[in-house]
């Protein structure tokens, strides 16, 4: 059974490596780390991790974790967790004995300026604004709307896991963005929610 869950972006400004002595995100950090935080408090069993397959880049590299999964793992160890962790493309199947915490690595365009990693692209803006706007209402289900070509496109990540996220049974109310900015181009959220028993 999912008890919590939440949406953070695989960036890699958050991995320990790319720490320098001024943190260039410490908004997004704060959001970030209350996140996991809160999938914490909850007391999993386990954590899944819905994040991209490792891109070709990435392979032809030899690394076979993605930028997603390497964050997320990240993010875990440094809050303390230590049980299981399975990372998956979509939701796991119910019905698995215990308590589960989702932590969905997701980001928005990467297209909403001149000097985004893929240059401006004008439908980002509307993109984004689907998203946002389900998350505000607590409307997970309107997630599976979300064009998830387009999202390649726009250069997102995590969107088909983003999607996924409609079928949760959130509580009323228990949607929570904490953080929605674009410091260099790229739309990042954190969303936490709280998942119906």
């Amino acid at each position: 059974m999912i008890a919590a869950a939440a949406v953070v972006p695989p960036a890699p400004v958050l991995l320990p490596e790319h720490a320098s002595l001024t943190d260039p995100v410490p908004e997004l950090r704060r959001a970030v780390d209350e996140a996991v935080r809160r999938l914490m408090a909850v007391a999993p069993d386990r954590v899944v991790v819905v994040t991209d397959a490792p891109d070709e880049a990435d392979l032809r590299r030899g690394v076979g974790m993605s930028t997603g999964e390497r964050v997320a793992r990240s993010l875990l160890a440094a809050a303390g967790f230590d049980g299981r962790v399975d990372v998956a493309a979509g939701l796991p199947a119910s019905g698995e004995p215990g308590s589960d915490a989702l932590l969905v690595m997701a980001n928005g365009s990467a297209r909403r300026s001149e000097k985004a990693p893929g240059h401006l692209d004008e439908r980002a803006f509307a993109f984004d604004d689907a998203a946002e706007a389900a998350f505000s209402a607590g409307d997970l289900t309107a997630l599976a709307n979300l064009d998830a070509d387009l999202g390649d496109a726009l250069l997102a990540s995590g969107i088909r896991g983003l999607r996924a996220c409609a079928t949760l049974p959130s509580a009323s109310g228990a949607v929570t963005t904490t953080y929605a900015d674009d410091p260099y181009g790229v739309r990042w959220w954190v969303v936490t929610i709280a998942c119906a028993s």
